[in-house]
């Protein structure tokens, strides 16, 4: 028989438990009047104090609720002012690039930039010719044009000459007014264009000073096996013999031409000339044919001197 926690706290029930704990039969005398609860009552009191909790409760919700909505409120306002201010502007547009330039790296990055990438792994020099360009496929493309155009196409070799002899001819050659033709094995970079440039700069200098002058040859022809004399009286005395004008080296693809104007300088200036273009071209930069004389040679276009066609020159 179950109770109550009110009801067994009774004095009641405590007389009644004592007394059937005996073996005496039980009467209705021994038990006092017992007190009428009012059950309605007490549900009701219970309800009331709960009543507190749940309105607490209820409040809590409610105040939860609310900040919530203001918090949803505010980093709507948040998010809006962001998206129209110039820093958020700004960060749109760097994620949309970035997208842009991921989805073309995926999609459409060539193969060439692939194998220039792969090769860097291995190659330090290589890599450092690209740079922070890799990733970019048109920067790294410039890198290595510059590259080229600076240096030659040859990462390693320090010699690019030709072991095959170049050919020399003449057309309508005048000492006087005229072109000396270079024809090479391709474009040359600009180092190649310095190196040409600089033979020919000191070839006229040389020529400027008189120093092919066939007047004046005495020791040529002398022998050294016991101290030469030289007059330097007759020396002194010699007809001067010098070139008059030279024009600037011109660079045009694989072809380059530079006018001259030997004046009273001798003939064998060209063998110098000749001599010296010979070690160029079979140590360093190679030459297929020198043509001395001739308004034209190749695809040349007078007037074409934009560096995007491949015009170079070196000032003399």
């Amino acid at each position: 028989m179950e109770m109550s926690c009110a009801y067994t706290q009774c004095s009641c029930f405590t007389t009644w438990k004592e007394q059937t704990s005996s073996s005496r039969p039980l009467s209705a005398a021994q038990f006092p009047a017992m007190p009428q609860i009012n059950v309605k009552k007490l549900n009701c009191n219970r309800k009331l104090r709960r009543l507190p909790t749940v309105a607490l409760a209820q409040k809590t919700d409610t105040s939860t609720s609310n900040e919530d909505n203001s918090n949803v409120v505010l980093n709507e306002k948040s998010a809006k002012g962001s998206g129209t201010s110039a820093r958020g502007r700004r960060l749109l547009k760097v994620r949309e690039e970035k997208r842009k330039r991921d989805y073309d790296n995926k999609h459409n990055y060539p193969a060439w930039a692939k194998v220039l990438e792969d090769a860097c792994r291995n190659d330090s020099e290589l890599k450092a010719v690209l740079g922070d360009s890799i990733g970019n496929p048109e920067l790294m493309r410039k890198k290595v044009e510059e590259r080229v155009r600076q240096k030659g196409r040859s990462f390693q070799k320090s010699k690019s000459g030709s072991v095959v002899a170049f050919k020399v001819s003449f057309r309508d050659f005048n000492p006087l007014d005229s072109y000396i033709w270079f024809e090479l094995y391709g474009s040359p970079s600009d180092r190649d264009v310095d190196l040409l440039g600089s033979i020919i700069q000191s070839w006229y200098v040389m020529g400027r000073l008189g120093a092919f002058n066939s007047s004046n040859l005495q020791l040529g022809n002398s022998s050294m096996e016991y101290d030469p004399l030289y007059d330097e009286d007759k020396g002194f005395k010699v007809m001067p013999s010098s070139f008059h004008d030279i024009s600037d080296v011109e660079f045009q693809d694989n072809w380059g031409r530079v006018w001259v104007d030997l004046g009273t300088a001798d003939f064998f200036s060209i063998d110098v000339l000749l001599n010296c273009l010979t070690v160029l071209s079979s140590e360093y930069l190679g030459i297929q044919q020198v043509v001395f004389g001739g308004r034209r040679m190749g695809d040349w276009e007078d007037g074409m001197t934009s560096p995007e066609y491949g015009f170079k020159s070196f000032k003399i």
